[in-house]
């Protein structure tokens, strides 16, 4: 019985790119020069999956995410091999959902047709920004030209797309974002990702600017991009139905984040890959090694994990509970009071007081006034 087990989703992780975005702490590489290594790392992939549907067995494929790193730079051939395979180990009634992360240069836009027919489904476009100057700020190794035939051509290949967005850049203004996001949804996406600009420690942005050399938009500035970034897809019809994330309609949402966000299973494949399984009966949370090399080794031993930690109820609760408050969905009430949160005490109470969080029948959902300082009510929630 295919249903036994709860349903798994596929996280396939590709590490190489052409270059590294200044902005990036994932964990990726330079392609150059490694074709020898990603090959074996294809390899390696197949054989990951293999031992672990030997493992997880029965349960149903959910999804397919391809993430990276850059995904587009990984042969279609290739591609279409862990379709195939992974629909073979983990068969499925439902339809799965297969999403590609793609970058729009004229090279890899070449390949759209090719992953279409590999099996790919849905493919996520990570455009940042069609102005060439915020282009090369960010590192990117495209142009805002390149970025509008790779969206024309993606249009003829995919029945859903998906596009990443960077906002709060130093020097755009409000003007400049409303144009990116008009253009986008004149584009025909049907699902945007409007991500603010990250200054993580270890990046190079992040050395940067404690060297003084610039600095990020002011809270005000930010908070009015946020603002606008709201308003302008609401008005288009557009639900955020995640802090970050935005669909025309429920079947423009990402399945396979929902199902994260869910706290679903899922496995992680590939160098430094996370995944939450459920193994013996117990939440378990796993790290894949980083080094691609580390990697290879790990699978053709058997232990391609470097972590592997078994969360209590309490840590699998809190984890579903940071998850979930970042959606529409909300959270349980019988999660949260399983936390020893009541809605009649501090914090819960407090917070629902204050207007930051909202019962919804039996679900505590964040509101409007909660989701752009969420980070600060999970914390005030959970500490």
């Amino acid at each position: 019985m295919t249903d036994a087990l709860p349903g798994v989703a596929l996280y396939v992780h590709w590490p190489y790119c052409a270059r590294i975005c200044p902005y990036c702490d994932f964990n990726v590489v330079r392609a150059r020069g490694r074709e020898a290594e990603a090959d074996a790392l294809a390899d390696a992939l197949l054989a990951d999956l293999d031992a672990q549907a030997a493992r997880l067995r029965p349960r149903p494929l959910v999804s397919i995410f391809f993430g990276g790193g850059t995904p587009s730079l990984m042969p279609p051939g290739r591609v279409a091999e862990v379709i195939a395979r992974a629909r073979d180990l983990f068969p499925a009634t439902d339809p799965v959902e297969v999403t590609l992360e793609a970058n729009p240069t004229d090279a890899e836009a070449d390949r759209f047709a090719a992953f279409a027919a590999a099996g790919v489904t849905r493919l996520s476009l990570g455009v940042q920004s069609l102005d060439d100057a915020a282009l090369a700020f960010l590192g990117r190794n495209h142009s805002g030209e390149e970025a509008r035939r790779a969206v024309a051509l993606a249009g003829r290949h995919f029945d859903r797309l998906s596009i990443d967005l960077i906002y709060a850049r130093p020097g755009q203004t409000v003007d400049d974002w409303r144009a990116e996001l008009l253009w986008a949804l004149d584009s025909g996406f049907e699902h945007v990702s409007p991500y603010q600009l990250t200054i993580e420690p270890e990046t190079a942005f992040g050395r940067a600017v404690r060297r003084g050399v610039w600095s990020p938009p002011d809270e005000a500035l930010a908070a009015d991009l946020y603002d606008a970034t709201q308003s302008i897809l609401g008005q288009a019809g557009f639900e955020a139905y995640e802090v970050s994330n935005h669909a025309r309609d429920p079947a423009a949402r990402s399945q396979h984040n929902l199902h994260v966000w869910r706290a679903g299973d899922y496995l992680g494949l590939g160098p430094g890959a996370h995944g939450r399984l459920t193994l013996d009966g117990q939440r378990t949370a796993t790290v894949a090694h980083r080094r691609v090399a580390d990697y290879v080794a790990g699978v053709a031993s058997g232990s391609p994990w470097s972590e592997v930690t078994s969360l209590s109820a309490p840590e699998a609760d809190e984890e579903a509970v940071l998850l979930g408050l970042r959606t529409v969905e909300g959270v349980a009430l019988p999660r949260l009071e399983r936390l020893g949160l009541s809605v009649d005490t501090a914090p819960l109470g407090d917070l629902l007081a204050d207007g930051f969080l909202v019962p919804t029948g039996d679900r505590i959902v964040a509101t409007p006034k909660g989701r752009p300082v969420l980070d600060g009510v999970l914390k005030a929630l959970l500490t």
